[in-house]
């Protein structure tokens, strides 16, 4: 009998004690990751992690919390926590049966700092059993972090600049009219004496005389009649009007001695200008007016209609047609700016002569820095009020490498103009430099229409982690930031194409060459880069050696 009873309390004790065992240790083989080195993307470094607890492994009354740790030295970052129960745990979390095991899927973000780009991922377990809670060791089943989306390229990026609105030749007209009465077409003394056409034939006088700032290209003559009235008598009335102007300004530029041409037409019932007039004035009834002549194209139903219009027409016959009765005098001329050479040879001798925008223009015309920012200096001191000559001043810092000068500058534009799309899109910059993604957002939202607000975008994108919106954004862009986003985006010819393109390459346009090189499995690429890199910057030896991207290139990169 006590044999028979030996065997199986042999089993239940086993049973007994494995059942109070602690759970061992954990190896890497049963752990996989997305990606495999991690990442950084839009300043976070997300993985996906594939888990699986082995046959028999998972004790039934066991709760187990697995929390992914990134790990550098000095510091650490910890993920969110996962919870799996044994088969005789009540609770909500996952449960994982002791016989078959189970496999499991969690996911990490990390917030990323500089300090990960040499870090480890490890997977942390506390165990507990009823009241008593302790851990095995930390699993590693990840190395990180590959940062090449945080590379400092936005500083190297172009500014926005503010253009200047300078035409050498403008063209400009001076206008007046000769008024007729009702049913008239003579020229009367009094209209031709009237202060409005002197000054026309002082003007027109003016510009024939100087040549040298001015060209007469022609006088346009525009005669009307009021559309009241039928079309055959108003049709004579405005041929009239047309030939008698004609002949009064023929007169008038053979004794000035003036050559040019001379254009008549003339309009029969001047329904547009009447239009034009009465949806200005305040008159009653101008709205059904106005619907009459939208109701009616026959001349003679529109005229009918409106005389219908009892209350207003009186009006109308007072205030409005009588201004219709008219020949339109308008003559049409270049003003030319100064040349080139004059306008530099004013800035040397009396900038204050020249104009805002003939100052502007005048920074167009030298490749020499420091002549351009002489130039911007002085237009801030005669036009105070201008934001462009500050944006211009800061785009030049930028340029140079002065982010902290350049946001100066810029600042100062933003208070002459704020809503300047210029102004945002390099104020964005600068907070990109800054890493100041979020207040970059919000001025960037506001820089449309400036013309490298696609490159300060693509410089957004790329934090945001939006690779082919940035590569979109920079278009055909020459620069760092553009071959950034292309590697970032995995089209590495595009990259490589881009940064062969770069007028001044330093040494980062040099060190992305190297993460080309590496991610096509370009050992002398990398290598060559990397010495063209480190003799441009000496740090770029320590950023390599500690970069992920070239953890596989020790040897070429020494």
């Amino acid at each position: 009998m006590i044999k028979k009873l030996y065997l199986p309390l042999v089993a239940l004790l086993v049973l007994a004690l494995s059942s109070c065992g602690k759970m061992g240790e954990l190896s890497s083989d049963y752990f996989t990751t997305n990606p495999e080195v991690l990442e950084a993307i839009g300043g976070k470094v997300p993985v996906t992690i594939n888990g699986k607890f082995p046959e028999k492994y998972f004790k039934k009354n066991a709760t187990v919390e697995v929390t992914p740790v990134l790990r550098w030295k000095g510091g650490e970052a910890k993920g969110q926590p996962a919870v799996f129960q044994g088969e005789k745990v009540e609770g909500n979390n996952q449960t994982i049966a002791y016989k078959a095991g189970g496999s499991y899927t969690m996911k990490a973000s990390f917030d990323y700092v500089p300090e990960m780009a040499n870090s480890e991922l490890y997977l942390d377990f506390k165990i507990t059993k009823g009241k008593k809670s302790y851990t095995i060791p930390s699993v590693k089943i990840a190395d990180g972090v590959i940062a090449t989306s945080e590379l400092p390229t936005a500083a190297s990026s172009n500014a926005s600049y503010a253009n200047d609105a300078f035409q050498r030749i403008i063209k400009d007209a001076q206008t007046a009219n000769i008024m007729f009465l009702i049913q008239q077409a003579n020229l009367r003394n009094s209209e031709l004496n009237s202060d409005d056409i002197k000054e026309f034939h002082k003007k027109v006088a003016e510009v024939n005389a100087d040549t040298k700032n001015y060209k007469l290209n022609n006088i346009e003559i525009s005669a009307y009649a009021s559309p009241d009235g039928g079309v055959k008598l108003n049709t004579g009335l405005a041929e009239s009007r047309e030939a008698n102007t004609e002949k009064y300004m023929e007169r008038q530029l053979k004794k000035g001695k003036i050559d040019t041409n001379l254009d008549a037409k003339y309009t029969a019932q001047d329904w547009e200008g009447f239009q034009e007039l009465v949806s200005k004035s305040n008159l009653q009834d101008k709205d059904l007016i106005l619907r009459v002549l939208s109701m009616y194209n026959d001349p003679e139903q529109r005229e009918a209609e409106i005389k219908n219009i009892s209350s207003v027409y009186k009006t109308l016959a007072d205030e409005i047609l009588p201004q219709l009765r008219r020949a339109r005098l308008t003559a049409n001329y270049d003003i030319i700016g100064r040349s080139d050479d004059e306008i530099n040879e004013a800035f040397n001798s009396d900038p204050k002569v020249l104009s805002v925008e003939e100052l502007l223009y005048a920074a167009t015309l030298t490749n020499d820095n420091a002549r351009k920012e002489a130039i911007f200096n002085k237009t801030t001191q005669l036009y105070p009020n201008d934001f462009r000559a500050y944006n211009n001043l800061g785009e030049l810092a930028f340029a140079a490498g002065d982010a902290a000068k350049a946001e100066n500058y810029f600042k100062q534009a933003a208070s002459k103009n704020a809503s300047a799309p210029e102004v945002n899109a390099n104020l964005g910059l600068c907070e990109l430099v800054k890493g100041n993604v979020a207040a970059a957002e919000t001025y960037l939202g506001k820089a449309t229409g400036a013309n490298a607000a696609g490159e300060a975008l693509g410089n957004l994108y790329i934090k945001q982690g939006q690779y082919d919106r940035a590569v979109n954004s920079f278009g055909d862009a020459k620069t760092n930031s553009a071959a950034q986003a292309q590697i970032l985006a995995k089209d590495y010819n595009k990259a490589k194409a881009t940064l062969s393109a770069i007028k001044n390459p330093d040494a980062m346009t040099d060190y992305l060459m190297a993460i080309v090189g590496a991610r096509t499995n370009n050992a002398s690429l990398v290598s060559s880069s990397i010495k063209s890199a480190i003799a441009k910057d000496p740090s770029m030896a320590e950023k390599a050696a500690n970069d992920r991207e070239f953890a596989k290139y020790a040897d070429a990169i020494k």
